[in-house]
Order: structure tokens, then C-alpha cells, then sequence
């Protein structure tokens, strides 16, 4: 008799969980912003268990902060945590890069030529920019395959949408960020390992000024 295995559907909560995630990534539930409970369970038509179970999970991933007999509110990201995510992901991408620079297949540096293709042609189309930039870094931390780097980088990604992008905002540093890109691959195909390294971490320098505010002109 042959065993076969069952999928068990995603629980409601985790349904509620990613619901709640894509509205604070698109910006609908803004940083800082209270939860309203009831709410929320009135336009999903759900009780209070399972979105509180969800917003268990979502503060266990740093999205939300729960404030006792104040309820949860959307997080906060500081100046200060802002520069620290930028300087841990040029750390551990710079690397990556590197390290993807020597030892990838012609196979895969042929993956992240198309990814960048399509960065191409997200330009001017801002979230789909955002996602095909996104994609392309996922794809060479896959390729370099640490596993435990994967996890970090993707926490700290996904702390940093909730400034919402706010490195690219600044005007004209899409294209920046493009030519970025460029270079980056170029030294990727050449298997240039420590270019790799420099280009990667001169990238997310560059987009954390970028946060920065602009100084004021002298009067």
C-alpha cells in the first residue's frame, strides 16, 4: 500500500499574516501607524485569535511592535537602524559578490545577465524596479548558496521595505543605481572578484547616502 502524504492548507493566521505584511510593504499601513484590531477583523470577517496570532508573527519578524495595553503599531526604523541594515548587507553582499565572481558557472552568471535585463526594462516603472532589483540580489546570494547569509539578508530586506525604498526616492538615483548594476555585472562576467566586492559594497554606501538628507544650501 502506497503512504501519500497530505499538504495541509496555510493556517488563517499565516493567511492574515501575509495580508497584513503586504500592506505594510505597500506603504497602506505606514511605520509608526497603530493596528486597529477591530478593523481589521471586520474587513477580513475573521475574530480576534487569528489576527492576533498573525501579529505574533509579524513582530517576531521585526515588522510590528507590540506595546503593552497600547496594542501594535507598525515599526519604526531609526536613522541609526537604517545605517546599520545598509552597512550589514554591503558586509555580507560585498562578499557574496566576490565570492559569485569566482566560483559561479557560465550557466548562472547567464541567470544574472537576464535578471538585469529586466532591470532594464523596469526603469521608469518603479515597484517593478524595486522587485526586479530585489530579485536580482536574491539570485546571486542563491547562487553563492550560504544559506545562513540567505536568512540574514533577507531579514534585513525585509526591514528595509519599510522605509518603502527611501534610498531610491531620491531624484535620480534610480539611474544611479542602474549604472551601478552595470558595472557590478561587468566585473561579475570578467570574474573580477575583489572589483566585485568594491562595486557591491560602493552600492549600498551609495544608497544609504542616499537616505540621508539633502544638507541646505548656504545662505
Amino acid at each position: 500500500m502506497t503512504n501519500t502524504a497530505t499538504i495541509a492548507p496555510r493556517a488563517l493566521y499565516q493567511e492574515v499574516a501575509e495580508r497584513l505584511r503586504q500592506q505594510i510593504f505597500a506603504g497602506e499601513l505606514e511605520p509608526g501607524s497603530w493596528i486597529d484590531e477591530l478593523k481589521q477583523c471586520a474587513e477580513l470577517g475573521i475574530s480576534r485569535t487569528p489576527l492576533r496570532e498573525a501579529l505574533k508573527v509579524l513582530a517576531a519578524e521585526g515588522l510590528v511592535t507590540m506595546k503593552v495595553r497600547r496594542g501594535a503599531y507598525v515599526t519604526e526604523m531609526s536613522a541609526r537602524d537604517v545605517q546599520e541594515a545598509y552597512q550589514l548587507l554591503a558586509l555580507l553582499e560585498s562578499d557574496a559578490a566576490a565570492k559569485v565572481a569566482e566560483t559561479a558557472s557560465a550557466e548562472q552568471l547567464l541567470e544574472l545577465q537576464s535578471l538585469h535585463a529586466e532591470l532594464e526594462q523596469q526603469l521608469g516603472q518603479r515597484e517593478a524596479f524595486f522587485a526586479a532589483n530585489e530579485r536580482f540580489h536574491l539570485h546571486l546570494l542563491e547562487i553563492e548558496g550560504n544559506r545562513w547569509r540567505q536568512q540574514i539578508v533577507n531579514d534585513l530586506r525585509r526591514m528595509m521595505k519599510l522605509n518603502r525604498h527611501l534610498s531610491l526616492f531620491k531624484q535620480g538615483r534610480i539611474d544611479e543605481s542602474l549604472a551601478e548594476h552595470r558595472a557590478l555585472l561587468a566585473a561579475l562576467t570578467s570574474r573580477d572578484a575583489p572589483a566585485c566586492a568594491r562595486l557591491m559594497r560602493a552600492h549600498f554606501d551609495n544608497g544609504l547616502a542616499a537616505t540621508r538628507p539633502a544638507d541646505p544650501s548656504p545662505r
